[in-house]
């Protein structure tokens, strides 16, 4: 176990395997910059899944627990359900997960299934199909990503979380629906504060819908009870539905700040690791990979970055501090 300046271990691993999203997010990927000639990574520059099954190796060794597998999309990584059964394999992993907008899960949820892969969490803001479009940049649509979590249900995924990015004056009429649509199916909503993560969300602070009042609008009709806070490294307060019929999470990283647990390191497509959510600057892990380094070298160079660590924008970010001293790494590059 490796802790950084603030005495946080390393616990968690994101990896994302791909730069490239189907939909275009105007919160991510809006579709005015990222156009159909914009110049994604090239192929080769993605870690090839040797790489990425060294990395996690030696992040493990580090004390990494938990890996989960993001994007972009991961799942228009070609094969994908090849590398989780490779990181399956790996002695000291005790969670694998993957991230995705559902679009395409129909089609793959069984293969997960069979790689081994432990956990899905499917992003689905709204249930309202115009909303959607115009949160997917008007490139997806609510019944596929409902019915990929009925495939996942299908091949035997429990308890998946639904992730929900709640918008101010977009968004937030809707939150009841989707309450309403997941009680008492075993799955897990979590509504998420909008962020201001990279550098396309044009974010202000008067979009962001609290914790606190996303729950004003359920507890009338709904009432729940909390049942636990952010110990151990989690980002997300849980709370359970007085009549038993499952649980909503909350994940407040601008009202409530969570930063003095956070245990996690993200890995880029291309191979740059960030020890921040909001980070400006990574470490290129790919560079020294491919000349030849030795885990030892590779794990030196991990442990070095992680114990240097001071990171915590969001607690930073209400004293009106100077958290950023450049652009920000964006969303579709580390997964969120």
């Amino acid at each position: 176990m490796i802790l950084d300046q603030f005495k946080r271990p390393l616990r968690d691993l994101r990896i994302s395997v791909i730069d490239r999203c189907n939909f275009r997010c105007p919160y991510c990927m809006p579709a005015e910059q990222f156009h159909h000639s914009y110049q994604f990574l090239n192929k080769n520059e993605w870690l090839s899944f040797d790489e990425i099954e060294r990395l996690a190796r030696i992040f493990v060794a580090l004390g990494v627990r938990k890996l989960r597998l993001t994007g972009g999309e991961p799942l228009l990584r070609p094969d994908v359900d090849l590398l989780i059964s490779r990181l399956n394999m790996i002695k000291g992993v005790e969670d694998l997960a993957l991230t995705t907008n559902g679009s395409h899960l129909s089609s793959w949820a069984i293969r997960l299934k069979r790689s081994g892969l432990r956990r899905l969490t499917i992003s689905l803001d709204t249930l309202h199909n115009q909303i959607f479009k115009f949160l997917s940049g008007n490139q997806g649509n609510v019944t596929d990503v409902l019915s990929g979590i009925k495939a996942a249900e299908t091949a035997g995924f429990k308890r998946i979380k639904i992730n929900s990015v709640i918008i101010r004056g977009v968004n937030d009429g809707g939150i009841l629906d989707l309450v309403r649509y997941f009680r008492g199916s075993g799955h897990v909503l979590r509504f998420i504060e909008y962020m201001d993560v990279g550098n396309q969300n044009n974010w202000e602070l008067k979009s962001v819908v609290t914790t606190q009042e996303i729950l004003n609008i359920i507890n009338p009709e709904f009432p729940l009870k909390n049942i636990g806070g952010t110990d151990d490294g989690e980002t997300s307060q849980r709370y359970t539905f007085l009549d038993g019929a499952g649980d909503v999470e909350f994940i407040s990283s601008v009202s409530h700040a969570f930063c003095g647990t956070c245990n996690r390191l993200r890995l880029s497509a291309e191979g740059k690791m960030y020890t921040c959510l909001f980070a400006t600057q990574g470490t290129d892990l790919r560079d020294i990979l491919r000349k030849g380094s030795s885990d030892d070298t590779i794990q030196a160079r991990i442990q070095m970055v992680w114990m240097a660590r001071q990171d915590r924008y969001s607690q930073e970010r209400p004293q009106n501090r100077k958290v950023s001293s450049g652009p920000k790494v964006e969303m579709y590059h580390i997964g969120g």
